[in-house]
């Protein structure tokens, strides 16, 4: 099972990112929540301060590009195999950033990978 690091999370049941918190659970993985609200989705707690000793396969974003930008070094320093930018967040800024660094970035939809059984 894949570590995953939601960003963005919310404890709103109508937002993907509290969608992606939940179908990742109920596939079995591990899940970070980072989000600017404290709360708790399923049996996860949401996460509002950073922490750089984070270990995780995966990060999948669910911020627009432009509050993207204040992580790129924290998403990098963790090391992830690879980046989601779920709909609407693609940024191929942050995309060039991440190959250079030697982090697959995928643009897809989390949600969809759980489901087809490619995540």
């Amino acid at each position: 099972m894949k570590r995953t690091l939601v960003i963005g999370a919310s404890t709103n049941p109508q937002r993907y990112a509290f969608k992606a918190v939940t179908q990742l659970r109920s596939h079995g993985h591990e899940v970070i929540a980072f989000g600017p609200t404290s709360g708790t989705i399923g049996d996860v707690d949401i996460e509002t301060e950073w922490n750089p000793g984070w270990k995780v396969n995966t990060v999948t974003l669910y911020l627009n590009p432009v509050r993207q930008q204040e992580y790129y070094d924290r998403i990098i320093a963790l090391k992830p195999e690879r980046v989601i930018f779920n709909p609407g967040t693609e940024n191929p800024e942050f995309i060039e950033l991440l190959q250079k660094n030697g982090i697959f970035p995928e643009v897809a939809c989390t949600l969809v990978l759980l489901s087809i059984g490619n995540y």
